[in-house]
């Protein structure tokens, strides 16, 4: 039941027009799934969101950082806290030279095409990556032999208790899809990248090449959340679910990938526990078939059976 004196707080800090009350979340992942979030708000400065997360603090209100919600399941039940999203309303990006200052909410695949159009090579790998800058930061994003570690040079975040730190690359800790900022629980607010000096027609030509990579081996035509497992050491996860005979396994409206076994695609109407009872399936039979456990690589929100 919505509190009138939280909303017309959050209006306060926000502005009316940048709060919203039972907001679907099937508008805002990649998957298209997920029930309302109680509160789901649009703040579009530092302060805003200082004063947005000291206030969830102090109510005891839980709360969760969203980009554009590439990487992310939310329960059909929707998510009974405060989602901040940190998408358009955060996305400036400023080329200085051969570095790029880049806030949380510009998509990866902005940054490649500010790139492109500033000569800048060293990021065409992340053209095609669905997510944010934030949440590339998060997970050290990477594709096609790239990752963001490769090229960050510093990254801004918010504490948990709200102190602006600025860490440089060689304090993240990246590695395989984590950092520093994740297991310290950071919200990223901006990061700066450094590239080389390229020709023009050489980016264009790389992105178009790896457009259509991924554009033949991925299934792009329905919604999902990218890569649904992790790489376990030594294998892909997509050529074990394979192997497993589960190409085009479905439970509901939830489907692994004719085209590519390492995604759960919402083929049908599919529902967030759709998803998750084919994933868990998807574990049990690799598990049994080759003694491999697969790791979710999407995240979870809200409440699962």
């Amino acid at each position: 039941m919505l509190d009138i004196e939280i909303y017309n707080k959050f209006c306060e800090i926000t502005g009316e027009q940048q709060v919203s009350c039972d907001e679907p979340m099937s508008r805002h992942t990649t998957f298209r799934i997920g029930g309302p979030a109680k509160y789901f708000l649009c703040p579009h400065s530092v302060e805003e969101l200082k004063k947005i997360l000291e206030f969830c603090r102090d109510r005891q209100l839980d709360y969760f950082v969203l980009g554009n919600g590439s990487n992310l399941l939310v329960s059909d039940e929707g998510y009974h806290g405060v989602v901040i999203q940190l998408y358009r309303n955060f996305s400036d990006i400023t080329v200085e030279g051969t570095r790029m200052r880049i806030q949380a909410g510009a998509l990866l695949s902005s940054v490649a095409r500010k790139a492109l159009e500033a000569g800048l090579t060293g990021f065409e790998f992340a053209g095609g990556i669905p997510g944010t800058l934030g949440g590339g930061a998060v997970m050290n994003a990477g594709a096609y032999g790239g990752e963001l570690k490769d090229v960050l040079t510093e990254v801004t975040v918010l504490t948990k208790e709200a102190e602006v730190l600025v860490l440089q690359a060689k304090d993240l800790q990246m590695g395989y899809r984590t950092s520093i900022i994740k297991t310290a629980g950071y919200i990223v607010l901006e990061a700066v990248i450094e590239l080389q000096e390229g020709d023009q027609e050489a980016i264009r030509s790389r992105m178009r090449e790896l457009t259509e990579l991924r554009t033949s081996k991925q299934p792009l035509e329905y919604p999902s959340a990218g890569s649904t497992f992790k790489r376990p050491k030594g294998y892909f996860a997509g050529k074990l679910i394979m192997d497993a005979g589960l190409r085009g396994y479905q439970v509901g409206g939830a489907q692994v990938a004719e085209k590519h076994c390492g995604f759960v695609i919402n083929k049908d109407g599919a529902t967030a526990q759709d998803v998750v009872q084919l994933m868990r399936e998807v574990v049990q039979k690799v598990q049994e078939e080759f003694g491999v456990t697969l790791e979710p690589e999407v995240k979870f929100l809200g409440d699962f059976e």
